[in-house]
């Protein structure tokens, strides 16, 4: 079976399921712990980390949108669920009425600041402490060499 017959081969099947199977399986628990420990999804807590990193803890919600590589009515969606506990304001933004700008509240930043430090252990837990320096180091070359394919053949959407 070659792989102009567009299959996978024995080797390539098990090395994408496995791939796979730890990618969800690892989302799942570190959403369940984040959802325990903060009372936060993954996607608020990616939203609180972005803005947390802003300059005055603010962006353009198309700015947002290209660093999370979210649909526009995914981050549409999330902001407003987000808004209504608190966590984020949305403004207008002064230069450019068409641009909604997202603001981090206090209540956003004190989320951030509480859930950051059990979310940093948890990944070290289960993802960092389980592969040795050198495989960390191949597999951050192996997602830099997978990125920068996606990007060659799907360059994203400029939004």
């Amino acid at each position: 079976m070659g792989h102009s017959e567009g299959r996978l081969d024995e080797r390539e099947q098990q090395v994408w399921r496995t791939f796979h199977r730890m990618r969800n399986q690892l989302a799942l628990a570190l959403g369940q712990s984040l959802q325990q420990d903060s009372g936060i999804s993954e996607s608020d807590f990616e939203v609180l980390a972005a803005l947390a990193d802003a300059p005055d803890q603010t962006m353009r919600a198309r700015a947002l949108r290209t660093e999370l590589q979210w649909e526009k009515s995914r981050l549409a969606h999330q902001i407003r669920r987000m808004e209504q506990r608190g966590l984020v304001a949305r403004e207008v933004c002064v230069d450019d009425q068409r641009a909604p700008l997202v603001r981090l509240t206090e209540t956003g930043q004190d989320t951030i600041r509480s859930a950051a430090p059990a979310h940093a252990a948890r990944v070290r837990e289960l993802f960092l402490d389980a592969l040795t320096p050198d495989q960390l180091d191949a597999l951050h070359q192996a997602n830099a060499m997978v990125l920068a394919r996606l990007h060659q053949n799907c360059p994203a959407e400029t939004p």
